[in-house]
């Protein structure tokens, strides 16, 4: 009598940076816990993806395999279309994934090794919509914070009066396990227009957790947001996974060279000294607002690490400024890269002070580092973001729009000088930090919430459920 194939869990990313990375921690976890798991997405020239189709990594008692969406009318890797600022590549990925997800899911079946559950990240609806279409059990990996889930949950099903998007600062929402939030907090796609595409692409998430996904899984720890995941629990399955940050599981993907030298530059500088400067993998500034944060930075005295992708090096000032001066001379005070792996850099014990665009990666990875961040939010869930590293996890300031090269000094000085509201911004980094190392450890909120969903899994597989 054969035995039973092992428990096969199919991994589904867009094909953005910021939802690959997490979904891809969660699969090693998966895979460490002797589960087989496949990752696929549509990978793309502009997508930093360090395994090729076919490749397979043991991880723990299981394995990790990846392959690639492609054929149909999916575009290919190089097309320069996936790089449109417009969310033209959303609207693409919806249209054309479906059919080759399909064929990639039979697939396995043929190979002997059934798909048991497909785990789609947030805005890929269309992977939820495959998985049900082919009686497949889904869950969603929420990329974003659990407060963010709630208040998308709260307004789109129309359980809180939220104001307006003109309304005053004394206007607050008050949603269940969240602290009053004015309009200006709120994630920026509920005021959105309702034909732009991410908004269409988040209702149909939205809707999806209600009618057809069995497990929301949220890249969060029990620690860090408690009140919220308890209060959202009656209306949607929630369970905590985070951190999902790259290196936290112990099967990390490993460095290039680029980042190598990002490392050994920061060895050589002094303890909590660096100001990092990184804005995520989709926020553009202005002109103006990098001339900004390049005299802001030199103003600082300090050494910084500036990441600056090569779509946006045509804004660095000429090589007269003293930033840029600064970051390539033989006596350097800083240094500007188009890469690095940043949970690596957050983590590095030169690191004082990082100067974030908010994303939830970023996030979570300056919390479960420890190192104090002033807020400069642009979009999406960010405002949101920033609002609570602020004002509720109290480890960093905002700093005021449109940039200004006194204010981000200011900023700086506020969470890496020697004064007394530093001193305290830094010991709650540190509190925060050995949060997120219980939720690591051995029993901690992400080892149990990894365990729970396993055995639903594993469940599955026996038929008794």
């Amino acid at each position: 009598m054969s035995s039973s194939p092992m428990p096969h869990v199919l991994l589904v990313s867009a094909p953005l940076q910021g939802h690959v990375n997490p979904l891809l921690v969660l699969g090693r976890h998966l895979a460490s816990r002797g589960l087989l798991v496949t990752f696929t997405t549509a990978p793309h020239a502009g997508l930093k993806f360090g395994h090729g189709d076919g490749a397979t990594v043991d991880v723990g008692r299981g394995t990790i395999r990846f392959e690639h969406l492609k054929g149909g009318d999916l575009w290919a890797p190089y097309d320069p279309r996936y790089h449109d600022p417009t969310g033209g590549v959303m609207r693409h990925i919806d249209e054309a994934a479906p059919p080759v997800l399909a064929e990639l899911i039979r697939r396995q079946s043929e190979a002997g090794r059934p798909v048991s559950c497909v785990v789609a990240n947030a805005f890929a609806p269309w992977a939820t919509r495959v998985a049900s279409g082919m009686g497949v059990p889904h869950a969603m990996l929420w990329t974003e914070s659990c407060a963010v889930l709630s208040l998308f949950y709260h307004y789109f099903h129309s359980l809180a009066d939220f104001p307006s998007r003109e309304a005053g600062p004394g206007a607050t929402v008050a949603v269940p396990g969240l602290p009053p939030l004015a309009a200006g907090d709120l994630p920026a796609l509920i005021h959105a227009p309702e034909e732009f595409i991410w908004r269409q692409v988040l209702i149909a998430d939205i809707r999806s957790l209600r009618e057809t996904v069995t497990w929301v899984l949220v890249n969060t720890f029990d620690e860090l947001e408690r009140p919220t995941i308890e209060a959202l629990r009656p209306h949607l399955p929630v369970i905590p996974v985070g951190p999902l940050c790259s290196g936290t599981e112990n099967h990390g993907s490993g460095q290039d060279d680029d980042d190598d030298d990002c490392v050994a530059w920061l060895d050589a500088q002094p303890p909590r000294s660096v100001v990092f400067v990184a804005f995520g993998s989709l926020l553009q500034i202005s002109r103006d607002e990098m001339s900004e944060l390049a005299e802001g930075l030199a103003a600082t005295g300090r050494p910084f690490l500036l990441v600056v992708r090569d779509d946006n090096r045509e804004l660095l000032p000429d090589g007269g400024d003293d930033c840029l001066a600064a970051a390539t001379g033989s006596n350097s005070r800083g240094k500007v890269v188009a890469w690095c792996e940043q949970a690596r850099v957050l983590s590095h014990g030169a690191v004082g002070c990082f100067v974030t665009h908010c994303g939830w990666n970023s996030t979570v990875e300056a919390l479960v580092s420890g190192v104090p961040v002033v807020t400069y939010p642009a979009w999406a869930d960010q405002p949101t973001n920033a609002k609570f590293l602020a004002d509720v996890y109290g480890v960093g300031v905002r700093l005021p729009k449109p940039m200004a090269r006194d204010a981000l000094r200011r900023c700086v000085e506020e969470v890496m000088g020697g004064g007394p509201e530093a001193v305290a911004v830094r010991a709650r980094s540190g509190k925060w930090k050995a949060e997120a190392c219980a939720a690591l450890a051995t029993g901690g909120s992400l080892d149990k919430g990894i365990q729970d969903f396993v055995a639903a899994i594993l469940s599955i597989c026996a038929g008794t459920v």
